[in-house]
């Protein structure tokens, strides 16, 4: 296995620039998704990685290689696509092993990969079957296995998950994860889905327009993104982000309010902001409480009643939607008013230029 170094790296079609500058580093057996709204370049990346893309500048290093102007073959790695792409002709073991036939490795060695595969995926009941037998989560995992069994320096997993419906999601999402513990390999992952980003990754890097955000573990993101565009993708329900107006400075407590906001204190860096500036203010949805006398006031608009939790979306006096996460089942009614407050401590602020202080 290996780690990747990305320097500077840069992708354009003609004079349209899509991938622009991308420093990054991944130790060899780390988790790393990449993740976006949709256009914002992360499979673009994935396959100047995989070699499916000529990179227009910029230097790839896959373990101790620049692999730059190196084969996809020669390169060491993987590719899982969203399509699984099997042949409907072939048994799951010719569909498992058709790379190694194909490279003429030895029957006996070949044998050996793919029953070795099917044990890590659990699928060793399936090998005699054709595509047409299997389900959506049995082919992906085919697919998986014909990517184990060429022992690559890394693996890239282009959303692979994105056919399965909701709860297969969930199972594959979870044999990913013991993948990984059991293959202590380097994994590149894509999804525009945050919350498998949330629960795979070991490192999540969140793109947008070909541009690199932030990169982090899960929680640092969650808890601490550094601009608006990170706070706002995220987390679900995404957190809610409101104009305010800077009250006051006091070292590193900013004092804010708006239409929608009471006069609030926030233990944020204050330099160079000064009473009047227009600042934004996120605060989660699960960090929201009913209360007496919060600082939010609105109406219900629309209650979703889930049991162990109620998601809560509110109308504000300015007409801006906010949205609130309470603890178990809340008999609320549309059009009711609900008064909110949250622990000052669990609140963001972003200046101007929406980065965080």
């Amino acid at each position: 296995m290996a780690g990747l170094e990305l320097k500077a790296l840069r992708k354009s079609y003609g004079d349209l620039e899509v991938i622009k500058g991308v420093d990054l580093h991944i130790e060899h057996g780390e988790f790393v998704v990449f993740v976006g709204p949709s256009g914002c370049g992360k499979s673009t990346l994935l396959r100047m990685i995989a070699g499916l893309e000529e990179i227009s500048a910029g230097e790839l290093v896959i373990g101790d290689r620049v692999v730059n102007e190196v084969e996809p073959r020669d390169r060491g790695i993987a590719m899982v696509f969203q399509s699984y792409a099997l042949y409907p002709h072939m048994t799951v073991y010719d569909n498992v092993g058709f790379g190694l036939m194909l490279a003429k490795t030895p029957r006996e060695v070949r044998d050996k990969k793919i029953r070795e595969a099917a044990r890590i995926l659990q699928m060793e009941h399936l090998l005699n079957r054709k595509p047409s037998q299997l389900s959506g989560g049995q082919r992906q995992r085919v697919a998986i296995g014909r990517a184990i069994v060429r022992q690559p320096e890394v693996f890239l997993f282009d959303e692979p998950l994105s056919n399965l419906d909701a709860a297969l999601r969930v199972d594959m999402r979870m044999e990913l994860a013991r993948l990984h513990q059991d293959l202590g390999a380097t994994m590149i992952y894509v999804t525009h889905d945050q919350v498998e980003a949330m629960t795979l990754a070991d490192k999540i890097v969140v793109l947008d327009g070909g541009v690199v955000q932030q990169v982090g573990s899960p929680i640092e993101l969650y808890q601490r993104p550094a601009n608006l565009f990170v706070a706002g993708f995220i987390g679900s329900p995404k957190m809610n982000l409101l104009p305010a107006i800077v009250d006051a400075v006091e070292g590193d407590v900013v004092r804010v309010s708006s239409k929608d906001l009471a006069a609030t204190a926030i233990r944020a860096s204050g330099e160079g902001l000064k009473p009047g500036d227009s600042v934004t203010l996120g605060v989660r949805p699960h960090a929201l409480t009913p209360t007496e006398s919060g600082s939010v006031v609105g109406q219900v608009a629309l209650v979703e009643r889930l049991g162990n939790e109620t998601n809560v979306s509110i109308t504000l006096p300015s007409g801006t939607s906010f949205m609130a996460v309470l603890d178990g089942d809340r008999a609320l009614r549309p059009s009711g008013s609900i008064v909110l407050g949250f622990n000052p401590a669990d609140a963001l602020l972003f200046d101007g230029a929406g980065l965080a202080r």
